[in-house]
């Protein structure tokens, strides 16, 4: 049993994660601001290993109190995406970055920390190589890539971190996320039956977040032999570009459509990747492209509108 402090815990990935971590027996505490009202984690309310705390990660005295026994910490809170990060820069630089780097100050010896980043710190390939690893250049391409490659590289000199460069995660979580771009995707083929693609062949990796939460487990099984090193996660058979996708999406809505539009897409993410690094420490993802496409389809279908995501 191990001591856990998740921060943002009721969002996507910390829905799916912490109910996990809990089955597993261990202790979590949860900090969240529950600013979107989520009630993701009521299924788990009556366990006793949940504390659940409503708080924000930028409230110092907050983070230290309950830091302190914490084995290890996954700081999950963040402003997610380049658009959000666009719109409120200041914000986002105190909960992406600022709030870090304080856990790397308040945190004692032996102190744990596994920080999901993102693959998109890559931004695109160099002329002349075939797929990024953890060794290729960094070349954010959003202010939300660069607060998150920073804060990867602050971590990794701070020692007894693991950072895990997240593709593109996809799938159904208690507290969905219908702007990530496979959710997008399947939720206007099922709702409208056409979509028009922008920069058709720019590509990009995918993983299920329910495999985003195994590679939290499995990085926390395996600290010792992983620690201090950057991992690639995402599925080595889904570098897809958008018409790829598009056609995998074809494969379960076999009347959905799509056009190719001459207009220029905003998001310049455009690169193959290589999780091998990670493969080799014996992870292996357990969801496949197409079954996130069949989940995604079956649960639009009991959904009305994206508003009706908006309070899950």
């Amino acid at each position: 049993m191990k001591k856990i402090l998740v921060t943002g815990g009721a969002g996507y990935i910390g829905s799916v994660l912490v109910p996990e971590l809990l089955k597993r027996g261990h202790k979590v505490t949860v900090i969240d601001s529950f600013i979107y009202g989520q009630h993701s984690l009521l299924d788990v309310r009556n366990d006793p290993n949940l504390v659940l705390i409503k708080g924000d990660v930028r409230d110092e005295d907050l983070i230290k109190e309950h830091i302190k026994n914490a084995e290890f910490i996954m700081p999950l809170a963040c402003l997610v995406g380049a658009p959000l990060c666009k719109i409120k820069p200041d914000e986002a630089r105190e909960v992406n970055l600022d709030a870090i780097l304080k856990l790397i100050e308040l945190r004692e010896g032996g102190q744990k920390i596994i920080f999901p980043n993102t693959n998109s710190g890559y931004g695109y390939m160099e002329e002349g190589t075939s797929y990024c690893d953890e060794t290729s250049p960094l070349h954010p391409v959003s202010l939300y890539g660069e607060l998150k490659v920073e804060a990867e590289k602050r971590l990794l000199e701070a020692g007894d971190a693991i950072t895990l460069r997240f593709a593109t995660v996809f799938g159904i979580s208690p507290r969905m996320r219908v702007d990530l771009l496979v959710n997008d995707f399947v939720y206007t083929a099922v709702k409208e039956g056409f979509i028009k693609v922008f920069e058709p062949h720019f590509k990009r990796n995918y993983i299920h977040v329910r495999d985003v939460a195994k590679a939290f487990i499995h990085s926390m099984d395996n600290f010792e032999q992983m620690k201090d090193e950057p991992y690639n996660v995402g599925l080595s058979d889904a570098n897809l570009s958008k018409l790829e996708l598009c056609e995998e999406i074809k494969k379960e809505i076999p009347k959905f459509t799509y056009s190719i539009s001459e207009g220029e897409d905003p998001d310049k993410r455009d690169y193959i990747v290589s999780n091998e690094k990670i493969e080799k420490s014996g992870f292996k993802p357990d969801y496949s492209i197409q079954d996130g496409i069949r989940e995604l389809v079956k649960g639009y279908q009991m959904i009305e509108s994206r508003e009706g995501l908006s309070n899950i």
